[in-house]
């Protein structure tokens, strides 16, 4: 990966770095009650690893071509 990036990319990993983290503590026992015991990561939406799970960025050309041109 290039050592400067862009502001856009930036701001992508960071949402995505949003992504992998463990859900509150009070969300476990609002869910499952007082008395259960489980880890936070068990009931986060996404699960993302930097190893594991890589984020797919789009090119420039994909995202232009993608686009559909106005018909009048």
């Amino acid at each position: 990966m290039a050592s400067h990036k862009s502001l856009g990319f930036k701001m992508h990993l960071g949402k995505q770095g949003k992504r992998t983290r463990w859900a509150p503590f009070w969300i476990v026992l609002k869910a499952l009650g007082k008395g259960k015991k489980v880890h936070p990561s068990r009931l986060t939406r996404v699960r993302r690893h930097w190893r594991r799970t890589k984020i797919k960025k789009k090119h420039k050309k994909e995202i232009k071509s993608g686009r559909k041109k106005k018909k009048y």
